[in-house]
């Protein structure tokens, strides 16, 4: 990819497209994360005396103005920083704006033609800078006008946030120290089935989890109890991968089940073959664990995405953060090169106090699951 330090940006008008879809609620930015992440390449290109015109989406208001959806919180945020920022539409956008000022461009997804990606409204972004960057990996999976529609009228570059991304997930998955593991969970098959395919071909260990192994499980003739989630419509891809899979696959040996899902609730441990049709499974079993965790000292890389039980609910959270802990160890002790990603996995890590032990930790979600998959993500494809 072409990145921005291969391009002049002294007094240019520079356009960056970031993400700081931050969490909200009533006009509160409940987590700066994103925001966080985003001003090391901020400051880099205010360093060079550019002048800045940022752009981000925020929610779903699908082509229509949401005041609730509007940016200014995330403009104060960065006024309270120290940024000297304006926030503008583009029917509104100043005439010039002065080397260190940040002009925020009001979200993108107020208007029709982002996420359309329709050519007259990339034209009109490119036409606003000299120069356009794409640090937004999270959002790289879109053929949206901001992301890719715009490449085409603009010289365009990586930032540095998007080249380090694509790197170390090329790393972990394109050239990985072996063994190579894979942990994946979640709660339904059917939101995961073009991952469990991909890696079942390319890992040495894959461990499925959480609710997918309930439809695995029920795919080899097992009962999950009438009260766990299993897919009856994805048995026969659960088979199909089960009998074409090049990887290890680890599944359940025994799991934890309880009456209810709720707090304090004391979890039965049971093998596979004996879950009472009455409960449901609430998280990963000991002897199960004992396995993820022996195969996960025989691994040199670890791909991870999904937490493997009801981890919102203690103490159902239990081998999650197990396994959390296990895997930042290993990886502070050098033995493992560890990369996850997806929202219940970062959730998964802060619980444990792990988030920032791991080699890399991704904000992305759909991106990370998609370039994991082995799709060619238009967003950087277009920085070739």
């Amino acid at each position: 990819m072409r990145t921005f330090h291969q391009a002049d940006l002294a007094n240019k008008v520079v356009l960056i497209r970031a993400d700081l879809n931050v969490p909200m609620k009533n006009g509160q930015i409940l987590d700066q994360t994103r925001i966080d992440r985003f001003l090391p390449t901020l400051d880099e290109v205010l360093k060079q005396k550019a002048r800045v015109i940022l752009m981000t989406h925020l929610g779903r208001p699908k082509g229509k103005v949401v005041e609730t959806l509007s940016l200014k919180p995330i403009a104060d945020r960065l006024i309270e920083l120290g940024y000297q920022v304006t926030l503008s539409s583009l029917e509104t956008m100043p005439q010039e704006i002065n080397p260190g000022q940040i002009c925020l461009l009001e979200n993108l997804r107020f208007y029709e033609g982002e996420e359309s990606n329709d050519p007259q409204f990339a034209q009109q972004l490119a036409a606003l800078g000299d120069v356009y960057i794409n640090d937004a990996f999270s959002v790289s999976h879109r053929a949206h006008a901001s992301v890719e529609g715009i490449t085409h009228f603009i010289p365009s570059f990586a930032g540095p946030q998007l080249a380090s991304e694509v790197a170390v997930l090329s790393k972990a998955f394109e050239k990985p120290e072996q063994p190579l593991m894979a942990i994946v969970a979640g709660a339904k098959v059917s939101t995961k089935l073009g991952l469990l395919k991909s890696l079942s071909q390319k890992v040495d260990t894959l461990v499925v989890a959480g609710g997918l192994a309930h439809t695995f499980l029920s795919a080899k003739g097992y009962g999950v109890g009438s009260e766990s989630l299993s897919e009856e419509g994805m048995i026969p891809l659960c088979r199909e991968i089960l009998e074409t899979s090049k990887a290890e696959l680890v599944l359940p040996k025994d799991v934890k089940v309880a009456k209810a899902v709720r707090s304090g609730e004391t979890p039965v441990n049971v093998p596979v073959d004996a879950i009472p049709e009455d409960q449901i499974i609430v998280d990963m079993g000991d002897e199960t664990l004992k396995v993820v965790k022996q195969k996960l000292h025989q691994s040199r890389t670890l791909i991870w995405n999904g937490v493997v039980g009801i981890f919102e609910v203690s103490p159902f959270d239990q081998a999650s953060l197990e396994i959390a802990r296990y895997v930042a160890k290993r990886t502070q002790e050098g033995h493992l090169y560890s990369v996850s990603g997806g929202g219940e996995t970062i959730a998964g890590l802060n619980k444990a106090g792990v988030a920032d032990q791991l080699s890399y930790v991704s904000t992305a979600g759909g991106a990370f699951l998609e370039f994991l998959e082995g799709k060619s993500l238009p967003g950087v494809k277009a920085l070739e």
